[in-house]
Order: structure tokens, then sequence, then C-alpha cells
């Protein structure tokens, strides 16, 4: 399986999390568990997306700050949607259990923008 079609797979999976288990609520989702599950399943497709695009690090482990500076290098406007798509998926979501469907949609929206720029660039290439 590509990285294309894998990160779609982790992004419809977020989403299917936060549609059947996180109970939303006027705008609220109710339990947080899924919310977060949902945060750190739509950033891993994230990632995935961009490991085809940016390939590998030659030593250790990826972190935030090396997607950044590889991501800058190819385009600016994405590394600011990556960032804010770190923000809110990664800490808002995952981390925080952020439980407004408020964040989650603009996550999600934000993971698709990565996803449909990667796609487009290795298309391309």
């Amino acid at each position: 399986m590509n990285n294309i079609t894998e990160a779609k797979r982790y992004l419809d999976n977020a989403k299917s999390i936060l549609k059947n288990q996180a109970q939303k609520e006027n705008g609220i989702y109710q339990d947080k568990k899924y919310v977060k599950l949902a945060g750190h399943a739509a950033y891993l497709g994230v990632l995935m997306a961009l490991d085809g695009v940016l390939g590998h690090k030659s030593k250790g482990r990826k972190s935030v700050e090396w997607y950044k500076a590889e991501l800058t290098k190819l385009d600016r406007r994405m590394t600011s949607i990556f960032d804010a798509a770190y923000s809110t998926l990664h800490l808002s979501m995952s981390y925080d259990g952020n439980p407004s469907a408020g964040v989650a949609t603009e996550g999600l929206k934000q993971a698709e923008q990565i996803i449909n720029w990667v796609e487009n660039k290795t298309v391309t290439a």
C-alpha cells in the first residue's frame, strides 16, 4: 500500500471514530478518549503522507522540527499548514483531548490539505 492510500485510510479512521464513538452533543464531543484516538490517527496519516515526499532522515528519529525544516525547503505555505495541523491534531486533540467539534473539523481539514498536496506533488514528480 502506498503512503497516500495509507494516509487517507488513517484520516478516514479518524473521521469514523469521531462520528461513531466520540458522541457529539451541541458541538462538543463527550468522550475525550475517542477525540484523542482520532487526533492521533489523523496526525499519523499526515506524517505518513509527508514521509512519501520528504523521504528518510539520515540519523535518529524524525521530529516535528525535522518535518518543518524539510517541508520549508519545498513549500513554506505548506509548512504553516503542517504547523497548524501539528498543533491541532497532535497537541490539542491527541494530547489534550480538546472536545470541541470545531477544533476537530479544522484539524481534519488541515490533514486533508496536506495529504492532497503530497498526492499532487507525487503525481507531478
